[in-house]
């Protein structure tokens, strides 16, 4: 059974729904012992950015915001330079309280699909290296672990060691 959620691009009217959404994802993450998001780690000039520069998309369930996630058309910091042949996906979040299950699933392939759709044929995204519950969902959705990030620049100024993983996607 597919998620039933509908998708939107966010604008700049979503910026403290965002946000808060980011915060909401940080602050589960740090009841279930998952040392990754802080609360307050992205603010609206963030989301901001990434709106000016990409694709924020938000998913809604009986018309409440129930996830979202960023789409980049490039990633050097973790990457490297690469032919434009990826769209890399960052910041996957899922309201915990109020999203249907599988709703996860419903962004990444929300994300695949636009990445597709723009001509591309890999998923690419990155996840701490010492978060093995993370890497393991990805796999299970289909990602593979291509090679290791040690020094990625966290916004900060400190470093930390990413997995890089991707996709294959169908050639349109």
């Amino acid at each position: 059974m597919t998620t039933q959620v509908t998708f939107r691009q966010a604008d700049e009217r979503d910026l403290d729904l965002l946000v808060g959404m980011y915060d909401g994802a940080a602050r589960w993450m740090l009841r279930n012992g998952i040392d990754q998001w802080k609360p307050g780690g992205r603010s609206a000039g963030h989301f901001r950015g990434r709106i000016g520069a990409g694709e924020v998309w938000l998913a809604s369930h009986d018309g409440r915001a129930v996830g979202a996630y960023e789409l980049w058309w490039e990633d050097p910091q973790a990457w490297g330079p690469q032919p434009p042949d990826a769209g890399y996906v960052h910041r996957l979040m899922a309201d915990r309280e109020a999203a249907p299950s599988g709703t996860g699933r419903a962004l990444l392939a929300h994300a695949e699909e636009r990445i597709a759709s723009a001509g591309r044929t890999v998923a690419r995204l990155d996840c701490l290296t010492d978060n093995p519950r993370l890497r393991t969902y990805y796999e299970a959705a289909g990602y593979r672990a291509v090679g290791e990030e040690p020094g990625k620049l966290a916004a900060d100024g400190t470093r930390y060691g990413v997995t890089l993983m991707e996709r294959s996607l169908p050639r349109r």
